[in-house]
């Protein structure tokens, strides 16, 4: 018995691709603030994030919609990469989550 194979749409894994981190964190609920002391030394957009979850705090570099956490020294791209490393969630587990809030907001 074989299964059909399921995707997600392409214009959906673009969208969430291309979301800003800061849109990311709101849409998943999550507590964040800039570090207001912050100087970028790169790419003066760049901006340090302190994000609350899981009774912890993640610091992320951010620049629109990559970022980096540098406590463990990983980076990505978009809400996908986002929410997988905050959650510890795979891909398909990360979009589905992304996808029922997205419901709820749009």
């Amino acid at each position: 018995m074989s299964r059909a194979r399921r995707s997600f749409s392409p214009e959906l894994l673009a969208r969430l691709q291309g979301m800003p981190v800061k849109t990311a964190l709101d849409l998943l609920g999550l507590y964040w603030k800039p570090d207001p002391d912050f100087k970028p030394v790169k790419n003066y957009e760049t901006e340090r994030l302190y994000v609350s979850i899981g009774g912890g705090v993640v610091e992320l570099l951010v620049t629109g919609p990559k970022w980096y956490d540098s406590r463990t020294e990983k980076g990505g791209g978009g809400a996908i990469d986002l929410t997988m490393h905050l959650f510890r969630l795979d891909f398909v587990s990360a979009v589905k989550r992304l996808q029922s809030v997205l419901g709820q907001t749009a």
